[in-house]
């Protein structure tokens, strides 16, 4: 009989939301949590979503998506230095980031640089089993850069 109750008050402490509290970390970003700076970029008000997104980013080291984000604002700027930086640092991160490697790929296709495009292309088609809108955005955008480029 012990052991039942020992097994029952387990299990009450285990599906406890203070159980689950404490798994739970900040730097799994939610869509609140990018909220501000989310809205920031659908303003196109790209150095406030930047300041934001550094705030961010330095309270969730480990945020792909705040990263992603942040190399996104920066390419808005053509600070393309601190852009590849970012995502770099959301792709070590997340290998498998689809958004990264969309706009990491559309900002090499903006310096020219089609043979580096074409690698985060190649990621995305085995990352996406079927076709997913990053793979489709990427492939679009590097199929137009080689039609302009071609003779």
């Amino acid at each position: 009989m012990k052991t039942l109750a020992l097994l029952a008050v387990l299990a009450a402490l285990l599906l406890s939301p203070q159980a689950h509290a404490a798994y739970d970390t900040p730097d799994t970003p939610t869509q609140s949590d990018l909220s501000p700076a989310i809205k920031l970029i659908e303003n196109k008000n790209w150095s406030d979503a930047i300041s934001s997104l550094l705030v961010y980013t330095r309270a969730n080291p480990n945020s792909a998506d705040g990263f992603n984000l942040l190399g996104y604002s920066y390419r808005q700027l053509k600070r393309y230095d601190e852009s590849f930086a970012a995502y770099n640092k959301a792709l070590a991160l997340d290998p498998k980031h689809r958004g990264a490697h969309e706009y990491i790929g559309e900002a090499y296709i903006q310096l020219g640089q089609l043979d580096k495009a074409k690698v985060h292309l190649e990621a995305l088609s085995r990352i996406c089993t079927l076709s997913c809108h990053e793979y489709r955005d990427l492939k679009k955008a590097y199929e137009a850069a080689l039609a302009v480029r071609r003779p």
